[in-house]
């Protein structure tokens, strides 16, 4: 099934700036599984976006991958249950110059 999830964090979105520098860095670009990421400013600090393959997938690339290097990250990351999470089931995507449909 095809998952998505709304973060919001409020943290400055410098915060974000470097940890998608360091995450491209890992991964080249590259996840599996992951369709769509999209982030942006907001009053309270940043918001992300992302469209997964599987909910399976999105767990693993957080747990693996995100989370070690958030941790990392100065300032740390921010406290547990700060910001706000929508997980939902996409019913519609259209990416059509990625070939995808569902």
């Amino acid at each position: 099934m095809t998952w998505g999830v709304v973060i919001d964090v409020p943290a400055p979105v410098e915060v974000y700036d470097a940890v998608h520098a360091a995450l491209l860095e890992r991964t080249g670009g590259a996840v599996d599984g992951l369709l769509v990421h999209v982030a942006r400013a907001t009053a309270a600090g940043f918001s992300v976006l992302e469209v997964w393959e599987s909910r399976e997938a999105a767990e693993h690339y957080e747990r693996e991958v995100v989370g070690p290097l958030v941790a990392g990250v100065p300032g740390g990351p921010p406290p547990a249950g700060a910001g706000g999470r929508t997980e939902f089931e996409v019913r519609g995507l259209v990416l059509p110059r990625a070939g995808v449909a569902v």
